[in-house]
């Protein structure tokens, strides 16, 4: 997937498409979601899979960017909002 893409996808997708994100396929995205060992935290949802974008994005470590050319850090609770130029 190219960087656009990823930075387009829903706030949350399937485990198919997690998978496609991080170059593995889908028999073995269900193993590894299936065993606990997926790179990224999955939600089971009844019986369907789902990876939050943002966590898959942060694994990934790929950053939003604004028309301006500013990379917008992720934040986490113990850090400040930071902003770099690309």
């Amino acid at each position: 997937m190219t960087r656009s893409e990823l930075l387009s996808l829903p706030a949350s997708v399937d485990i198919v498409t997690a998978g496609r994100a991080l170059g593995v396929g889908r028999t073995t995205a269900y193993a590894l979601a299936r065993s606990g060992e997926f790179p990224v935290a999955v939600i089971r949802a009844g019986k369907a899979y789902r990876v939050v974008t943002a966590d898959l994005l942060r694994v990934l470590h790929i950053t939003p960017e604004n028309t301006n050319g500013v990379v917008v850090a992720p934040t986490t609770p113990s850090s400040e909002h930071v902003t770099q130029t690309a």
